[in-house]
Protein backbone atom coordinates (compact mmCIF):
# COMPACT_ATOMS: atom_id res chain seq x y z
CA UNK A 1 0.00 0.00 0.00
CA UNK A 2 1.56 3.00 -0.96
CA UNK A 3 1.53 6.58 1.60
CA UNK A 4 -0.91 8.76 2.16
CA UNK A 5 -0.57 11.55 0.03
CA UNK A 6 2.32 14.28 0.26
CA UNK A 7 1.58 17.20 1.42
CA UNK A 8 3.72 20.57 -0.16
CA UNK A 9 6.88 21.54 1.53
CA UNK A 10 7.72 25.63 1.06
CA UNK A 11 10.93 25.71 2.84
CA UNK A 12 12.67 29.13 3.10
CA UNK A 13 16.34 29.23 3.59
CA UNK A 14 17.21 33.16 5.09
CA UNK A 15 18.94 35.35 6.87
CA UNK A 16 15.87 35.71 8.66
CA UNK A 17 15.78 32.15 10.38
CA UNK A 18 19.42 32.43 11.10
CA UNK A 19 19.05 35.83 13.09
CA UNK A 20 16.21 34.09 15.25
CA UNK A 21 18.80 31.15 15.68
CA UNK A 22 21.54 33.46 16.91
CA UNK A 23 19.44 34.98 19.05
CA UNK A 24 17.98 31.82 20.29
CA UNK A 25 21.01 30.91 21.49
CA UNK A 26 21.46 33.97 24.24
CA UNK A 27 18.30 32.53 25.93
CA UNK A 28 18.21 29.79 27.73
CA UNK A 29 14.19 28.97 29.44
CA UNK A 30 12.97 31.66 27.28
CA UNK A 31 14.66 33.79 29.21
CA UNK A 32 17.58 36.17 27.53
CA UNK A 33 21.27 36.23 28.59
CA UNK A 34 22.70 38.60 26.21
CA UNK A 35 23.50 40.51 29.55
CA UNK A 36 26.28 37.59 30.90
CA UNK A 37 29.11 38.20 28.56
CA UNK A 38 29.34 41.74 29.20
CA UNK A 39 29.15 41.48 32.76
CA UNK A 40 31.02 39.00 33.24
CA UNK A 41 33.83 40.78 31.31
CA UNK A 42 32.63 44.25 33.56
CA UNK A 43 33.92 42.07 36.61
CA UNK A 44 36.59 40.34 35.56
CA UNK A 45 38.37 43.19 34.09
CA UNK A 46 37.34 44.98 37.66
CA UNK A 47 38.75 41.94 39.90
CA UNK A 48 42.15 41.66 37.99
CA UNK A 49 42.79 45.31 37.94
CA UNK A 50 42.11 45.41 42.21
CA UNK A 51 44.57 42.16 42.53
CA UNK A 52 47.03 43.30 40.22
CA UNK A 53 50.07 45.56 41.09
CA UNK A 54 50.27 49.65 40.29
CA UNK A 55 52.12 48.67 37.53
CA UNK A 56 49.69 46.59 35.50
CA UNK A 57 46.47 49.06 35.44
CA UNK A 58 44.04 47.65 33.11
CA UNK A 59 41.18 49.47 34.06
CA UNK A 60 40.95 50.81 30.63
CA UNK A 61 39.72 47.98 29.41
CA UNK A 62 36.65 48.28 30.71
CA UNK A 63 35.45 50.50 27.34
CA UNK A 64 35.09 46.59 25.95
CA UNK A 65 32.24 46.43 27.87
CA UNK A 66 29.84 48.80 26.09
CA UNK A 67 31.17 47.37 22.63
CA UNK A 68 30.41 43.44 23.57
CA UNK A 69 26.83 44.49 25.16
CA UNK A 70 26.23 46.40 21.51
CA UNK A 71 26.93 43.54 19.55
CA UNK A 72 24.28 41.08 21.51
CA UNK A 73 22.70 43.17 23.79
CA UNK A 74 19.43 45.43 23.56
CA UNK A 75 19.36 48.70 23.30
CA UNK A 76 18.48 50.34 26.96
CA UNK A 77 21.01 46.68 28.04
CA UNK A 78 24.01 48.37 25.86
CA UNK A 79 23.08 52.04 27.76
CA UNK A 80 22.94 50.53 30.81
CA UNK A 81 26.38 49.08 30.18
CA UNK A 82 27.60 52.12 29.20
CA UNK A 83 26.56 54.10 32.44
CA UNK A 84 27.78 51.14 34.80
CA UNK A 85 31.50 50.95 33.21
CA UNK A 86 32.12 55.20 33.50
CA UNK A 87 30.62 54.65 36.94
CA UNK A 88 32.84 51.23 37.60
CA UNK A 89 35.99 53.00 36.12
CA UNK A 90 35.32 56.24 38.97
CA UNK A 91 34.91 53.82 41.35
CA UNK A 92 37.76 51.73 40.88
CA UNK A 93 40.33 54.28 39.76
CA UNK A 94 39.87 56.26 43.27
CA UNK A 95 40.08 52.95 44.56
CA UNK A 96 44.05 53.84 44.11
CA UNK A 97 46.30 56.50 45.54
CA UNK A 98 46.55 59.52 43.65
CA UNK A 99 49.69 58.64 41.74
CA UNK A 100 48.31 55.56 40.59
CA UNK A 101 45.14 56.81 39.22
CA UNK A 102 44.33 56.80 35.16
CA UNK A 103 42.62 59.98 35.63
CA UNK A 104 40.60 62.24 33.42
CA UNK A 105 41.87 60.86 29.74
CA UNK A 106 40.86 57.14 30.28
CA UNK A 107 37.73 58.73 31.75
CA UNK A 108 36.95 60.44 28.97
CA UNK A 109 37.83 57.48 26.54
CA UNK A 110 35.93 54.69 28.68
CA UNK A 111 32.65 57.77 28.87
CA UNK A 112 33.28 58.52 24.46
CA UNK A 113 32.85 54.65 23.71
CA UNK A 114 30.59 53.56 26.23
CA UNK A 115 28.70 56.67 24.05
CA UNK A 116 29.57 55.14 20.87
CA UNK A 117 28.59 51.63 21.44
CA UNK A 118 25.04 52.61 22.65
CA UNK A 119 24.55 54.77 18.96
CA UNK A 120 26.09 51.22 17.06
CA UNK A 121 23.76 49.23 19.00
CA UNK A 122 20.58 51.74 17.81
CA UNK A 123 22.03 51.38 14.51
CA UNK A 124 22.33 47.80 14.31
CA UNK A 125 18.96 47.42 15.51
CA UNK A 126 17.28 49.29 13.26
CA UNK A 127 19.52 47.35 10.62
CA UNK A 128 18.14 44.72 11.41
CA UNK A 129 14.40 45.73 11.23
CA UNK A 130 14.74 46.61 8.08
CA UNK A 131 16.68 43.27 7.21
CA UNK A 132 13.40 41.03 8.77
CA UNK A 133 11.39 43.85 7.22
CA UNK A 134 12.57 42.98 3.36
CA UNK A 135 12.87 38.94 3.95
CA UNK A 136 9.14 39.39 5.63
CA UNK A 137 8.21 40.98 1.93
CA UNK A 138 10.31 38.21 -0.03
CA UNK A 139 8.72 34.74 1.65
CA UNK A 140 5.54 36.87 1.44
CA UNK A 141 5.62 37.06 -2.45
CA UNK A 142 7.13 33.65 -3.03
CA UNK A 143 4.17 32.15 -0.78
CA UNK A 144 1.96 34.04 -3.09
CA UNK A 145 3.50 33.19 -6.06
CA UNK A 146 3.88 29.48 -5.10
CA UNK A 147 0.00 29.10 -4.19
CA UNK A 148 -0.34 26.22 -1.39
CA UNK A 149 -1.33 22.59 -2.81
CA UNK A 150 -3.61 21.05 -0.67
CA UNK A 151 -2.71 17.24 -0.54
CA UNK A 152 -3.72 14.82 -2.58
CA UNK A 153 -4.62 17.88 -4.94
CA UNK A 154 -6.40 16.74 -8.41
CA UNK A 155 -5.32 13.27 -7.74
CA UNK A 156 -1.71 13.76 -7.42
CA UNK A 157 0.57 13.02 -4.65
CA UNK A 158 3.42 15.71 -4.80
CA UNK A 159 5.84 17.42 -2.68
CA UNK A 160 7.84 20.36 -3.02
CA UNK A 161 11.07 22.17 -1.34
CA UNK A 162 12.14 25.95 -2.43
CA UNK A 163 16.00 26.69 -0.95
CA UNK A 164 16.38 29.95 -1.40
CA UNK A 165 20.27 30.76 -2.47
CA UNK A 166 22.60 32.29 0.94
CA UNK A 167 24.07 34.52 -1.96
CA UNK A 168 21.76 36.56 -2.79
CA UNK A 169 19.13 38.84 -0.97
CA UNK A 170 16.42 39.04 -3.87
CA UNK A 171 14.15 36.87 -4.25
CA UNK A 172 14.40 34.58 -7.69
CA UNK A 173 12.25 33.34 -10.24
CA UNK A 174 11.31 29.42 -9.22
CA UNK A 175 7.86 28.73 -9.48
CA UNK A 176 5.74 25.39 -9.79
CA UNK A 177 2.21 25.09 -9.73
CA UNK A 178 -0.78 22.20 -10.49
CA UNK A 179 -4.02 22.83 -12.27
CA UNK A 180 -6.80 20.26 -12.47
CA UNK A 181 -9.60 20.70 -15.25
CA UNK A 182 -11.89 18.91 -17.19
CA UNK A 183 -9.10 17.61 -19.77
CA UNK A 184 -6.98 16.53 -17.00
CA UNK A 185 -4.65 18.06 -14.69
CA UNK A 186 -1.58 19.95 -15.80
CA UNK A 187 1.47 20.55 -13.32
CA UNK A 188 3.87 23.48 -14.82
CA UNK A 189 7.63 23.75 -12.91
CA UNK A 190 9.99 26.51 -14.36
CA UNK A 191 12.57 28.74 -13.47
CA UNK A 192 12.62 32.59 -15.36
CA UNK A 193 16.07 33.99 -15.75
CA UNK A 194 17.22 36.49 -13.51
CA UNK A 195 16.12 37.51 -9.71
CA UNK A 196 14.38 40.14 -7.71
CA UNK A 197 10.85 41.43 -8.28
CA UNK A 198 11.12 41.24 -11.80
CA UNK A 199 11.54 37.84 -11.93
CA UNK A 200 9.18 37.06 -9.28
CA UNK A 201 6.43 39.15 -11.66
CA UNK A 202 7.35 37.13 -14.56
CA UNK A 203 7.15 33.81 -12.64
CA UNK A 204 3.58 35.25 -11.61
CA UNK A 205 2.67 35.90 -15.44
CA UNK A 206 3.50 32.74 -16.36
CA UNK A 207 1.46 31.28 -12.99
CA UNK A 208 -1.93 32.97 -14.54
CA UNK A 209 -1.78 31.88 -17.95
CA UNK A 210 -0.84 28.53 -16.90
CA UNK A 211 -3.99 28.17 -14.49
CA UNK A 212 -6.51 29.51 -16.97
CA UNK A 213 -5.02 27.77 -19.86
CA UNK A 214 -4.77 24.40 -18.00
CA UNK A 215 -8.23 24.45 -16.87
CA UNK A 216 -9.85 25.28 -19.75
CA UNK A 217 -7.56 24.10 -23.04
CA UNK A 218 -8.17 20.74 -24.24
CA UNK A 219 -4.58 20.16 -25.90
CA UNK A 220 -1.95 20.38 -24.06
CA UNK A 221 0.21 21.83 -26.90
CA UNK A 222 -2.41 25.06 -26.88
CA UNK A 223 -1.62 25.80 -23.07
CA UNK A 224 2.34 25.88 -23.96
CA UNK A 225 1.40 27.95 -26.98
CA UNK A 226 -0.28 30.18 -24.68
CA UNK A 227 2.41 30.20 -22.59
CA UNK A 228 4.82 31.45 -25.18
CA UNK A 229 2.44 33.93 -25.74
CA UNK A 230 2.33 34.88 -22.52
CA UNK A 231 5.56 35.30 -21.88
CA UNK A 232 6.20 37.35 -25.24
CA UNK A 233 3.34 39.78 -24.45
CA UNK A 234 4.74 40.02 -20.62
CA UNK A 235 7.95 41.52 -21.92
CA UNK A 236 7.22 43.81 -24.52
CA UNK A 237 5.11 45.58 -21.51
CA UNK A 238 8.08 45.61 -19.01
CA UNK A 239 10.28 46.99 -21.87
CA UNK A 240 7.73 49.65 -23.00
CA UNK A 241 7.46 50.79 -19.24
CA UNK A 242 11.38 51.21 -19.51
CA UNK A 243 13.05 48.13 -18.02
CA UNK A 244 15.65 46.06 -19.25
CA UNK A 245 13.86 42.40 -19.50
CA UNK A 246 13.62 42.53 -23.01
CA UNK A 247 15.97 39.61 -23.21
CA UNK A 248 14.41 37.93 -20.37
CA UNK A 249 13.29 33.94 -20.54
CA UNK A 250 12.08 31.28 -18.57
CA UNK A 251 12.92 27.71 -19.07
CA UNK A 252 10.14 25.28 -18.06
CA UNK A 253 8.50 21.61 -18.01
CA UNK A 254 4.98 21.30 -18.58
CA UNK A 255 3.46 18.12 -18.15
CA UNK A 256 -0.22 16.86 -18.50
CA UNK A 257 -2.07 14.13 -16.56
CA UNK A 258 -4.99 12.95 -18.96
CA UNK A 259 -7.90 11.58 -17.67
CA UNK A 260 -8.49 7.40 -18.69
CA UNK A 261 -4.77 6.78 -19.27
CA UNK A 262 -3.59 6.19 -15.43
CA UNK A 263 0.14 5.43 -17.13
CA UNK A 264 0.41 7.89 -19.50
CA UNK A 265 1.77 11.63 -19.24
CA UNK A 266 2.50 14.10 -21.38
CA UNK A 267 5.37 16.72 -21.26
CA UNK A 268 6.12 19.60 -23.05
CA UNK A 269 9.95 20.34 -22.32
CA UNK A 270 10.67 24.54 -22.50
CA UNK A 271 14.42 24.25 -22.65
CA UNK A 272 14.67 22.65 -18.91
CA UNK A 273 16.63 20.03 -17.66
CA UNK A 274 14.35 17.19 -18.07
CA UNK A 275 12.49 15.05 -15.50
CA UNK A 276 13.39 12.37 -13.67
CA UNK A 277 11.07 8.82 -13.78
CA UNK A 278 12.11 7.32 -10.16
CA UNK A 279 11.17 4.52 -8.77
CA UNK A 280 12.23 1.46 -6.68
CA UNK A 281 14.10 -0.20 -9.31
CA UNK A 282 16.02 2.58 -10.59
CA UNK A 283 16.38 6.14 -12.10
CA UNK A 284 15.57 6.87 -15.64
CA UNK A 285 15.83 10.72 -17.64
CA UNK A 286 12.76 11.36 -19.79
CA UNK A 287 13.44 12.40 -23.19
CA UNK A 288 14.00 15.97 -23.09
CA UNK A 289 12.07 16.62 -26.53
CA UNK A 290 14.81 20.03 -27.68
CA UNK A 291 12.17 22.79 -27.07
CA UNK A 292 13.66 26.36 -26.64
CA UNK A 293 12.60 28.21 -23.10
CA UNK A 294 9.80 30.30 -22.88
CA UNK A 295 10.22 33.53 -24.65
CA UNK A 296 13.01 32.37 -27.38
CA UNK A 297 9.88 30.86 -29.99
CA UNK A 298 10.50 33.40 -32.28
CA UNK A 299 14.24 31.89 -32.80
CA UNK A 300 12.78 28.50 -33.65
CA UNK A 301 12.27 27.99 -37.50
CA UNK A 302 8.91 25.77 -36.53
CA UNK A 303 5.99 27.62 -35.65
CA UNK A 304 4.22 25.96 -32.53
CA UNK A 305 5.33 25.39 -29.38
CA UNK A 306 8.12 22.63 -28.41
CA UNK A 307 6.45 18.83 -29.38
CA UNK A 308 4.60 17.33 -26.93
CA UNK A 309 6.07 13.84 -25.76
CA UNK A 310 4.18 11.19 -24.36
CA UNK A 311 5.54 8.88 -21.91
CA UNK A 312 4.51 5.64 -20.00
CA UNK A 313 5.17 5.42 -16.40
CA UNK A 314 4.68 2.52 -14.28
CA UNK A 315 2.26 2.87 -11.42
CA UNK A 316 5.02 2.68 -8.73
CA UNK A 317 7.22 5.74 -10.37
CA UNK A 318 7.57 9.14 -9.62
CA UNK A 319 8.18 12.30 -11.70
CA UNK A 320 11.14 14.55 -10.36
CA UNK A 321 11.63 18.26 -11.80
CA UNK A 322 14.43 20.16 -10.45
CA UNK A 323 15.65 23.63 -11.53
CA UNK A 324 19.22 24.84 -11.80
CA UNK A 325 19.91 24.99 -8.18
CA UNK A 326 20.34 21.76 -8.30
CA UNK A 327 22.08 21.05 -11.68
CA UNK A 328 25.07 23.77 -10.89
CA UNK A 329 25.41 22.52 -7.38
CA UNK A 330 29.22 22.67 -6.60
CA UNK A 331 31.37 21.83 -3.83
CA UNK A 332 33.86 23.70 -2.26
CA UNK A 333 36.46 22.02 -5.08
CA UNK A 334 33.85 23.04 -7.88
CA UNK A 335 32.68 19.54 -8.73
CA UNK A 336 29.26 19.00 -9.28
CA UNK A 337 26.44 17.62 -7.42
CA UNK A 338 25.44 14.25 -9.28
CA UNK A 339 21.70 14.00 -8.95
CA UNK A 340 21.37 10.72 -10.88
CA UNK A 341 24.12 9.09 -8.74
CA UNK A 342 22.52 10.10 -5.74
CA UNK A 343 19.27 8.51 -6.12
CA UNK A 344 20.17 5.18 -7.25
CA UNK A 345 22.25 4.86 -3.95
CA UNK A 346 18.62 4.76 -2.32
CA UNK A 347 16.08 4.97 -4.72
CA UNK A 348 12.33 5.77 -3.57
CA UNK A 349 8.91 6.63 -5.31
CA UNK A 350 7.90 8.39 -2.19
CA UNK A 351 7.48 12.09 -2.98
CA UNK A 352 7.80 13.32 0.40
CA UNK A 353 10.96 11.13 1.32
CA UNK A 354 12.58 11.80 -2.58
CA UNK A 355 12.33 15.55 -2.46
CA UNK A 356 13.92 15.33 1.22
CA UNK A 357 16.63 13.07 -0.26
CA UNK A 358 17.62 15.47 -3.08
CA UNK A 359 17.17 18.21 -0.92
CA UNK A 360 19.56 16.67 1.91
CA UNK A 361 21.72 15.47 -0.55
CA UNK A 362 22.11 19.02 -2.37
CA UNK A 363 23.01 21.15 0.99
CA UNK A 364 25.61 18.65 1.98
CA UNK A 365 27.26 18.29 -1.20
CA UNK A 366 27.85 22.45 -1.12
CA UNK A 367 27.97 22.37 2.37
CA UNK A 368 24.78 24.69 3.01
CA UNK A 369 26.27 27.22 0.44
CA UNK A 370 23.54 27.56 -2.49
CA UNK A 371 24.65 29.48 -5.42
CA UNK A 372 21.69 29.62 -6.96
CA UNK A 373 17.58 29.58 -5.63
CA UNK A 374 16.44 26.08 -5.60
CA UNK A 375 13.40 24.00 -6.14
CA UNK A 376 12.97 20.39 -5.82
CA UNK A 377 9.17 18.83 -7.11
CA UNK A 378 8.03 15.40 -6.95
CA UNK A 379 4.74 14.45 -8.44
CA UNK A 380 2.94 11.37 -8.94
CA UNK A 381 -0.26 10.05 -9.76
CA UNK A 382 -2.30 8.96 -6.55
CA UNK A 383 -2.89 5.27 -5.53
CA UNK A 384 -6.53 4.29 -6.64
CA UNK A 385 -8.46 3.94 -2.99
CA UNK A 386 -9.18 -0.19 -2.36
Amino acid sequence: MRPAPARVSLSLVTDHQALWQRRDLLRVRGRSIAWVPPFLLLAGITLVDLNTAEHLRIIFWIVLVPGIAAAICGLWTTAAFAVLSVLDYVVVDNFWPRRYQAGLPDFILVALAGLLATLACAFRLNGERRMLHMRDIAETTRRTVLRPLPSGWAGLEHAAVYLAADTEARVGGDFYDIQPGPHGTRVLVGDVQGKGLGAVETAAALLGTFREAGYHEKDLATVADRLETRMVRHRSHTVALGRDDGDRFATAVLLGFPPGAPDVVEIVNFGHEPPLAVGPTGVRSLPPGHGLPLGMGELTSTAGPPPTLTVTLSPDETLLITTDGVTEARDGNGEFYSLSDDLARSPTSDPRLLVAQVRDGVLRHTQGHLSDDTTIFAVRRAAAPR
